[in-house]
């Protein structure tokens, strides 16, 4: 269970903020011609959880990889906090779906990695490491390795690793595919009660409707491939609810449904 002294919600940036990350013009084409993406505008502001969402093939993880720098884009421009990119940058940090775990290290030096590479000393990026590792629920297994610890775990190292490197802009991509539904539904939880104490903007790429429904402020549908943006919705959740009341909660099944209708279409 990640551990939080705060758990309020953290409100959206404020109207005429820059946006934590603004895509314009987006198109993304792979050697061969295949056209990923086609002209994506889309704004992700400051404070939020944004989910990506839409059939497979459609272009989500390559969208998040072209926002992290780690694909570049074919036409169009990506910028974080105003500036554009054209790579990697210390103010983004990237969730594998797959882990992306060292096998060879500690649980304590994979979430303390990112900052072994920009340099910082041992002892300031053991102590950031410990940290993470204890508000994602993993205090006691710092010297345990990636084979001993099972995929719910491995994929919290993974996040712990993130928020080490303390980036304004975590992505995730898939971040709970790899797990079972109790753990996923516990992973939700935990998620939205890190977001009260982390204060960051998520950018996160899902399957599930349900799980961007319950997790978002906004979603952005997009449409098959080439994946272009067909629709926003902001599920507006009423968190004061428990996990259970959102999950039975009239309005949030309605969004549920809706979306799905609209993702029905896309293959009909």
């Amino acid at each position: 269970m990640i551990q939080a002294m705060e758990a309020e919600r953290p409100a959206p940036a404020a109207e005429g903020a820059v946006p934590a990350v603004e895509v314009r013009g987006l198109s993304k084409t792979y050697n061969g011609g295949v056209l990923a993406l086609d002209d994506v505008d889309a704004v992700f502001p400051q404070g939020a959880l944004t989910s990506l969402l839409g059939p497979s093939g459609c272009g989500k993880t390559t969208l998040l990889k072209i926002v992290a720098g780690l694909l570049p884009a074919s036409e169009g421009e990506v910028r974080v906090m105003g500036r554009a990119v054209d790579g990697p940058g210390p103010e983004r940090a990237f969730v594998f779906q797959d882990f992306a775990l060292l096998p060879w290290a500690t649980v304590l030096r994979n979430a303390a990695f990112g900052l072994e590479l920009r340099g910082v000393p041992e002892a300031e990026r053991e102590a950031a490491a410990r940290r993470c590792i204890a508000e994602v629920g993993l205090a006691g297994t710092e010297g345990r390795y990636p084979h001993e610890l099972s995929g719910g775990m491995r994929q919290r190292v993974g996040l712990a690793r993130a928020l080490a490197v303390d980036a304004d802009v975590l992505l995730m991509d898939e971040p709970f595919s790899a797990v079972d539904e109790q753990t996923r539904r516990k992973f939700q939880e935990d998620l939205l009660r890190l977001r009260g104490v982390e204060r960051k903007t998520f950018i996160v790429v899902t399957h599930s409707i349900e799980e961007a429904v319950y997790l978002s402020d906004r979603i952005i549908l997009l449409s098959p491939g080439p994946g272009r943006v067909a629709r926003i919705v902001e599920p507006e959740i009423d968190r004061t609810l428990s996990p259970e009341a959102i999950r039975r909660d009239p309005h949030y099944l309605e969004t549920v449904e809706d979306i799905w209708q609209g993702l029905r279409d896309f293959v009909e």
